[in-house]
């Protein structure tokens, strides 16, 4: 469970504040698969910030698995993010001189786990990429890319996966292909999957859009 409440982050502006989210209240019950959408400007990429733990609120708490965010130091929050979230950015952030294989081994080598090479030859197959193992992104599509990079955000199996518009990058044809996979992925893994995008075609594949305007939420609808 993903609990916002009262969230509010603020930034000084010359002599003001400048409220880019403003009271932000919900709940995201494990396993559901959510999108929030809003023009640029409505604090959708901060809000997500806020809940991955990446920023701290100026006002308000986030709660994951009853956790308190705002209540545990940077490195508390580092620590809680190894275990238990998953990132997808719109870039990728694949590190390049890197094979496709080892960009996915990696963070699990770093979080000591056994069996790495083999966990990540798995994700690599279960994304179809398991005939381009060792390209090096370069020599990968950008679809292919964010194949790698969802592989890599499923690798320490999160219970809450944050995509941050990632399929800005994409074509439409292809853009689709990553949003099916993480249906799919939602489905099979139990992850919560929170996705920020500004498509609507892709937002009401979705169980579940919450909508930003001016850092508030507008609307808050069950699909």
């Amino acid at each position: 469970m993903l609990v916002a409440t009262d969230l509010t982050k603020e930034y000084q502006s010359g002599t003001s504040r400048l409220a880019v989210l403003k009271h932000v209240s919900f709940s995201i019950p494990q396993g559901t698969f959510v999108a929030i959408v809003g023009p640029s400007g409505s604090g959708k990429t901060t809000l997500l910030g806020l809940l991955a733990g990446l920023d701290t609120p100026s006002a308000g708490t986030v709660s994951l698995d009853g956790v308190d965010l705002t209540r545990l130091t940077e490195d508390e929050r580092a620590r809680l993010r190894g275990e238990k979230v998953g990132f997808i950015f719109q870039s990728f952030q694949l590190i390049p001189t890197l094979t496709a294989i080892e960009n996915v081994q990696v963070p699990l080598e770093l979080r000591g786990e056994p069996g790495a090479a083999q966990r990540a030859r798995e994700l690599m197959d279960r994304v179809g990429l398991a005939d381009r193992i060792d390209h090096f992104p370069a020599q990968l599509s950008g679809g292919e890319q964010q194949r790698v990079a969802i592989a890599r955000a499923f690798s320490n199996a999160p219970r809450i996966l944050f995509a941050d518009e990632p399929t800005g990058n994409l074509d439409g044809e292809t853009g689709e292909r990553i949003v099916v996979l993480l249906e799919e992925l939602n489905r099979e893994s139990g992850s919560t999957i929170v996705l920020v995008t500004h498509e609507m075609y892709l937002a009401e594949r979705a169980g579940r859009i919450i909508r930003l305007k001016d850092g508030e939420v507008v609307e808050d609808r069950t699909l």
